[in-house]
């Protein structure tokens, strides 16, 4: 007989789940709407995937939108890593460093291969990310061997990941998420179960900056793309038209 875990959810009641399922197949059996509502999942208050197995007895959360707060730094993560995505599809050659949520959004360093990005980029760079949440691509964790994770980057001429693997503690697991199974980044996680759960009308790329890598003007210089990124377009336009507003309060043009 399969060994049983008890997973109690947040009203007390349990479940007995069989060894190696996971949060989103208690979600299924509670019922299809929840199942489709699940983001991510709480596991002994730990915030991880929904494809995280459990490895014994656990108290079980599932994070869903009405989670604004968690629902949001998830999107916005998981809108970074296909801006990169999108990116390395547009512009081959170019290195990815890092990308994460911010209080409205999100941004993403990259190390382009020819030419600085400029905001004339952008807007391809939205339909391609467009492109890839349509694909509803799945979103899935693998631990990998410290030397051979940097084995890995270098042969792909990805110098600064190579460079921050190997420079993170001794004994620390690390980790990347593969988008379908053609794209991956470096990332302890978690994220949402695929890039479908994304909404493509709930982002826009903002603008484009200079920033140095590790934030050191010794180093190289990299081109930083921002975006804001919500859960729904209403979020979006209603942000949108805050920034509208308070652009018109400015001081400096009603003093001029």
């Amino acid at each position: 007989m399969a060994q049983m875990y008890t997973i109690t959810l947040p009203d007390g009641s349990a479940r007995e789940m069989p060894a190696g399922s996971t949060p989103a197949d208690v979600a299924a059996a509670i019922g299809p709407g929840l199942a489709k509502a699940a983001l991510a999942a709480r596991i002994d208050g730990e915030l991880v995937d929904l494809t995280r197995p459990f490895t014994g007895d656990a108290a079980l959360a599932l994070v869903t939108a009405k989670d604004e707060a968690e629902a949001l730094d998830l999107a916005r993560h998981d809108y970074a890593h296909v801006l990169a995505e999108a990116v390395q599809a547009l512009f081959p050659g170019t290195q990815i460093t890092f990308g994460p949520s911010t209080d409205d959004g999100f941004y993403y360093d990259f190390a382009p291969k020819d030419r600085a990005f400029t905001e004339e980029d952008l807007p391809a760079i939205e339909a391609e990310m467009r492109r890839i949440i349509a694909a509803d691509k799945p979103l899935t964790r693998e631990v990998i061997a410290r030397d051979t994770l940097i084995a890995q980057w270098r042969a792909a001429g990805e110098s600064f990941k190579a460079e921050w693997a190997a420079e993170l503690p001794e004994g620390e697991e690390l980790s990347v998420y593969h988008s379908g199974s053609d794209w991956y980044d470096m990332c302890r996680g978690p994220h949402l179960p695929s890039t479908g759960k994304l909404d493509p009308a709930a982002f826009k790329l903002t603008r484009v900056s200079g920033a140095y890598w590790r934030g050191d003007q010794k180093n190289a210089m990299l081109s930083r793309i921002y975006g804001t990124g919500w859960l729904n377009k209403k979020q979006l336009g209603d942000h949108l038209t805050r920034l509208e507003e308070a652009a018109k309060r400015d001081h400096r043009k009603l003093g001029a």
